[in-house]
């Protein structure tokens, strides 16, 4: 399905978050290194504000956040920075690129948060909705991406590290 390798994910819970639930307030944050490949994915109840704060991942935007809601039943929301802000490159290249690695983006949220799957196994049928956020009208829109469960990774075995958050004070 993917080239989601489990070595490269480094998974974080927040402070207070648990790792089989709840599902709301529960948001994902993941960023990642160009240099290495690996994926920085935090579990919590919001947004990591501080991880997408650094000053290359403000000029870049390449960030994923998602984040449980329950409407009728839970939805899974993505959303992504296609233009607008100081980013590098041109919407479409952009938009491209969140397309090629969308796959593999929420096959992390799902491998990463798959104590959560093992507690709440209704989740594997919900909704996931990618929002493409762009200052042009054509590439700023919504789009369903098929079931949670979609991208539940065949034949990864090897859990990634789950370390709870170190506050820096």
């Amino acid at each position: 399905m993917s080239e989601l390798n489990p070595n490269k994910l480094h998974v974080k819970l927040a402070d207070g978050v648990l790792p089989e639930g709840p599902i709301v307030p529960r948001a994902y944050t993941l960023t990642h290194s160009d240099t290495t490949g690996d994926l920085f994915l935090t579990i919590g109840e919001a947004v990591d504000q501080q991880q997408i704060s650094g000053w290359y991942t403000r000029f870049m935007r390449d960030e994923v956040i998602a984040e449980w809601q329950m409407e009728d039943e839970p939805i899974l929301h993505v959303h992504c920075h296609v233009s607008g802000g100081w980013i590098l490159g041109g919407a479409s290249w952009r938009e491209a690129i969140f397309r090629r690695h969308l796959p593999m983006v929420i096959e992390a949220f799902h491998y990463g948060d798959r104590a959560l799957l093992e507690n709440h196994p209704e989740l594997e049928d919900s909704q996931v909705m990618v929002h493409f956020h762009a200052k042009q009208r054509k590439r700023n829109r919504v789009e369903s991406w098929g079931r949670f469960g979609d991208y539940r990774g065949e034949g990864i075995e090897e859990p990634p590290a789950v370390s709870p958050r170190k506050s820096i004070d």
